[in-house]
């Protein structure tokens, strides 16, 4: 009986527990697809897919203008209020339009640039054309996928999360078998129309009770609360992303593609149980940190979290590594320089998993400059480091910059945040 009175009375349990079960099916249906992946196209196609990879992710940031946690927190805060609603999806509309459009247009217009930067020929320019007429598909589905994670609905979070990634990894199969490389590129730039019809299907009669499609203008009201979200997104994904292309572009010059592609293979892994933490995040931890404005709430919140989250995570990572020879056999079997990068990817996750939890209290409070700080100094480091490790370690010593990065980041943030409660309380004081 304490177990499942547990369940009921822990929310963030329920999230994690109903995650669990759509990351397992995930989890199993993404280590077939890269099984056939590594067989099919090797080391230098699963370099090719994460260069494009990151492209999509930089775009889902740029063509929604980077708004995305700032229409978490502002549907969360102000579900309730409609006028405020309103002013919220007006300015996201007038932000999501411009972004659309600017990514659209330089992709299109500089599509060989793009493909010469990306893959190292020209013979991709298609494909760079492709994704940019897919781009409003990209905006759309972020900002929709927003309004679901602020209202945190997340039992329809988990089923739009699941049907569109079954449905969209039957596409990349069906796509590798018959086009090989070309084909599992094409899906991947395919997937933004699946994933936005799917949540369309499910969440539009929900969506159409918080926004109200025919009162949408081009007016800003909003503008400043936004544009706080929308520069923080630049410097968390655009640059992060340009970072990750530019690191494995790095390694194909300084060692061989295949070995880009063995790091890729890496934090492809790392991606795949690290997807877990990120949709908790959205759905859980920022809405509930803005909800907060005490530190004694906050602490209470930030334990309660690490002793959900972090003893999960711990277990299924020491897993990982004691499982690493049948990981790598199981799905990529010939990349025989994967194993001793285990160690350094998952304790640099362990340690960022903490980290980012703390950092969305940034997030919570458009803490602007702590933010933009924190990250710079993780990507700066993470990239600088990389550069000097790679010349003593090889591809090691990529993996090596990301757990290091992590750990001083972690105490750049805690000081940070420890530093925002201690202004808060001196404020409070004085008046």
């Amino acid at each position: 009986m304490k177990i499942p009175r547990l369940l009921r009375e822990n929310l963030l349990l329920k999230m994690t527990t109903l995650n669990a079960l759509v990351i397992s099916i995930r989890l199993v249906v993404s280590l077939f697809i890269q099984r056939l992946l590594a067989e099919l196209v090797g080391e230098s196609g699963i370099a090719k897919i994460g260069q494009l990879r990151n492209l999509n992710q930089l775009l889902t940031s740029v063509s929604s203008g980077g708004v995305f946690n700032g229409i978490v927190k502002y549907v969360s805060e102000y579900k309730e209020d409609k006028v405020q609603l309103q002013r919220l999806f007006s300015t996201t509309t007038v932000f999501t339009l411009l972004g659309t459009l600017i990514s659209s247009s330089l992709l299109l217009i500089a599509a060989a640039g793009i493909s010469n930067y990306l893959f190292g020929s020209d013979e991709f320019t298609y494909l760079i054309r492709l994704v940019a007429v897919l781009v409003p598909f990209v905006s759309l589905y972020r900002v929709f996928n927003g309004v679901v994670n602020g209202l945190s609905k997340y039992k329809k979070f988990a089923k739009i999360d699941l049907i569109s990634y079954l449905l969209s990894a039957g596409l990349l199969i069906y796509f590798l078998l018959e086009y090989n490389l070309h084909g599992a590129l094409v899906a991947i730039a395919i997937t933004p129309v699946i994933q936005l019809s799917i949540l369309l299907i499910i969440f539009f009669k929900t969506l159409k009770e918080y926004v109200q499609f025919k009162k949408l203008n081009f007016k800003t009201p909003m503008l400043k609360g936004l544009l706080a979200f929308s520069l923080m997104s630049f410097f968390s994904t655009v640059l992060l992303n340009f970072v990750e292309i530019d690191i494995r572009t790095m390694i194909t010059n300084r060692i061989t593609e295949d070995d880009a592609g063995i790091w890729t293979a890496m934090t492809n892994i790392s991606k795949n149980y690290m997807v877990f933490s990120i949709s908790i995040f959205s759905l859980y931890v920022l809405p509930k940190f803005a909800s907060i404005h005490t530190r004694n709430g906050f602490v209470k919140e930030l334990f309660s979290i690490y002793k959900t989250l972090l003893p999960i995570f711990g277990l299924g990572m020491i897993l990982i590594y004691f499982l690493r020879d049948y990981v790598i056999m199981i799905i990529y079997p010939d990349f025989l320089g994967m194993e001793p990068l285990f160690k350094w990817q998952l304790m640099g996750d362990f340690v960022r998993l903490a980290s980012l939890v703390l950092m969305h209290q940034f997030l919570a409070k458009k803490l602007v400059r702590s933010f933009i700080f924190s990250e710079l100094l993780s990507l700066g480091l993470f990239y600088l480091l990389a550069q000097i490790l790679v010349g003593h370690y090889g591809v090691e010593g990529v993996v090596m910059a990301h757990f290091l990065r992590y750990m001083v980041y972690l105490v750049v943030v805690f000081a940070l945040v420890i530093r925002y409660f201690n202004k808060q309380k001196k404020e409070e004081t004085i008046e």
